[in-house]
C-alpha cells in the first residue's frame, strides 16, 4: 500500500497506458498487479510472474500512517481460517487475535467489500476481482 503514484512507481513498471488509468482511478478502491521493479523483494513478489499487487487507498486514516510513516506498507486481508467474509471492525480483531498480534488500530466500520483487483502485468487490463471499485473502464 503506497500513500501517493511516486511511491508506487519505485515498486512497479508503469507503461502509458496503465499510468493514465491508474492515475485517474487513485487514490481508490483499487488493487492493481503491474510488474514489479528490483526493490521489491523477491519473496513478495509473484514467483513465477515476478509481478505484485500495489494499491493507494483513499481511507483517512490509513492515508494519515502512510503519510508519517513516509514508506509504503505490506498489507492483507484478514480472513480467518473457516470464513469467507473479511474482518473489518478492530474491536473484533483485537478481541480474538489480541494474543497473537501487536497492535489493532480501531478505525471505525470500514467497507466490508474488497477492492477491485486490475491486473495491467500484460498488454491489456485483466479485471481479476470485481469489488469496490468500478472496473468499467478497465474491461477491453
Amino acid at each position: 500500500m503506497c500513500k501517493d503514484f511516486a511511491q508506487l512507481g519505485q515498486f512497479v513498471h508503469v507503461d502509458n497506458a496503465a499510468f493514465r488509468a491508474i492515475k485517474a482511478a487513485t487514490p481508490g478502491p483499487y488493487t492493481f498487479i503491474l510488474p514489479a521493479t528490483g526493490e521489491v523483494p523477491k519473496r513478495l513478489m509473484h514467483a513465477k510472474k515476478k509481478t505484485v499487487g500495489v494499491r493507494i487507498p483513499d481511507h483517512t486514516l490509513v492515508c494519515a500512517i502512510l503519510e508519517e510513516l513516509g514508506e509504503p506498507i505490506l498489507t492483507s486481508t484478514l480472513i480467518l481460517p473457516g470464513e469467507v467474509e473479511a474482518r473489518t471492525m478492530g474491536w473484533e480483531i483485537k478481541e480474538e487475535l489480541d494474543h497473537v498480534v501487536d497492535i489493532v488500530i480501531e478505525a471505525g466500520e470500514t467497507p466490508a467489500q474488497p477492492t477491485s483487483v486490475i491486473d495491467w502485468s500484460g498488454a491489456e487490463p485483466e479485471v481479476v476481482r470485481r469489488g469496490a471499485g468500478d472496473v468499467e473502464r478497465f474491461e477491453v
